[in-house]
């Protein structure tokens, strides 16, 4: 494995869930339930969906059926898919789990290439990955051949310029604000093209 294989910052269980069977939806009170978890009044809620407080009472407390432009508006204001909208957790797996990270917080792992600086560290079964990750690589043949690993991988870049290298497509260079969501299992390696080390947000997704 090469040294800058994020597998070597993957130290996590992976979780192997059961799906039971699901009790009929009280769409009111889920709707509610996503108002008060986002600390919402009904006012706040309804300005959000662009819909009058008295039509997003009368969903909550089941006294109307929604139409189909009522549920995009919930969607939007609540900004999630009109499937969320019908898709509560499954019973007892709201687990509330948070852990902050402040700027100078990271956990560092630095090797030749980049320099990793681990996210959310004390969080434990996690799936996903974040990092930031400082790119010390000015050329291709710094690299120890491709890096792949399992699952998917999203990059911000934050700082400077960079090049993504990936297997299947050619070299695309990259500036403050740039995104690329790729299979990380495809070979793919990142170098700076800027005077100073790029700096870039990486965050990888834990395959079950």
């Amino acid at each position: 494995m090469a040294e800058t294989d994020p597998r070597h910052l993957i130290r996590i269980a992976r979780e192997n869930g059961e799906t039971g069977t699901a009790a009929p939806l009280d769409l009111g009170a889920r709707v509610r339930d996503l108002r008060k978890g986002r600390g919402w009044t009904l006012e706040q809620a309804a300005r959000q969906a662009g819909l009058a407080r008295s039509t997003l009472s009368k969903i909550e407390n089941g006294q109307m059926s929604p139409t189909y432009d009522a549920l995009r508006k919930l969607a939007t204001g609540l900004d999630i898919s009109i499937p969320q909208l019908f898709t509560p957790p499954a019973e007892g797996q709201i687990t509330g789990r948070m852990v902050i990270t402040g700027a100078q917080d990271g956990v560092a792992h630095a090797t030749a290439t980049y320099e990793h600086e681990l996210l959310a560290e004390r969080l434990s079964r996690k799936r996903m990955l974040p990092y930031r990750a400082r790119i010390r690589a000015r050329s291709f043949e710094e690299f120890d051949g491709w890096v792949r690993h399992d699952g998917e991988e999203f990059l911000y870049v934050l700082t400077g310029v960079i090049r993504l290298y990936s297997e299947f497509y050619e070299p695309v260079e990259m500036r403050r604000g740039d995104s690329a969501y790729y299979d990380a299992t495809m070979g793919h390696n990142v170098i700076s093209v800027s005077p100073e080390d790029a700096t870039i947000l990486w965050v990888t997704s834990l395959a079950d």
